[in-house]
């Protein structure tokens, strides 16, 4: 039996490849990737594992764009820091869905569940495993928040969010009237709880809302230099270098 593992935190890949081992010495790593397009490279010239161990969030953008590009037919066990891609992930042939950082235990439940479908010579009905998930796992995003200036507290829904931006360990709330707002969060918890149909996190300290989204130019170092509408700040709108290729494609739908 054997696999590659496609993941761009090397502890991250190191750790699964241990992980497999104390499992079962013999399962084999055919290969570690870091990114979309080296995934892509590697199946078009190399026949395909026995099963797949992919995280979600790569350095170029989503793995689910993999499967545009070649195509895959083996099961795959995804592996993610966040539980809001779930149900795309048994659509993409996902059998599990690990939440980092990813325990012994759970690792070893996905690959017994792999040996038990394989030895079964079952077809795996993917679309089966993601209504059954959208079913018993409604997403729900956050549609709304407290938000306070001063003493007064406010309630902002999401779609009259503008931005999120982290200054000085806090985070503000801007709405699409120029108001900003102390919020009881950090970018990192609000990430995956807003929709990511709507919202983008452009850098270490931003997340914005697509709709407020009035001008991208191109800036120094392969950035983005973003403009929101009728919003001014103080310091410029900036897409990170490695950020860049995931925006492109969130932004064009």
């Amino acid at each position: 039996m054997n696999t590659i593992i496609i993941e761009d935190e090397t502890l991250a890949a190191q750790r699964l490849q241990l992980l497999l081992n104390d499992y079962d010495p013999s399962i084999k790593v055919l290969a570690c990737l870091e990114s979309i397009e080296e995934t892509v490279l590697w199946l078009q010239t190399k026949p395909a594992p026995d099963f797949f161990l992919m995280d979600i969030q790569l350095s170029d953008g989503y793995s689910f764009e993999i499967f545009k590009q070649v195509n895959i037919d083996k099961p795959v066990i995804f592996t993610t820091a966040y539980d809001s891609y779930a149900i795309d992930a048994f659509k993409h042939s996902g059998i599990d869905y690990i939440l980092k950082p990813v325990e012994a235990a759970a690792l070893a439940a996905a690959i017994k569940k792999y040996d038990t479908l394989t030895n079964k010579t079952l077809q795996l009905n993917y679309a089966a495993l993601a209504n059954r998930y959208e079913e018993n796992n409604i997403k729900r995003f956050k549609d709304r928040f407290l938000a306070k200036v001063g003493t007064r507290t406010f309630f902002i829904q999401a779609n009259e969010v503008a931005y999120f931006n982290a200054e000085n360990k806090i985070i503000f709330l801007g709405d699409a009237d120029g108001n900003r707002f102390i919020v009881n969060y950090t970018i990192e918890k609000l990430e995956p709880i807003l929709d990511p149909y709507y919202f983008f996190r452009i850098n270490r300290k931003m997340i914005v809302h697509s709709k407020m989204i009035d001008i991208i130019k191109p800036y120094y170092n392969n950035r983005l230099l973003l403009s929101l509408k009728n919003i001014k700040l103080t310091e410029e709108i900036i897409v990170s270098r490695e950020r860049v290729t995931a925006f492109k494609k969130w932004a064009e739908g």
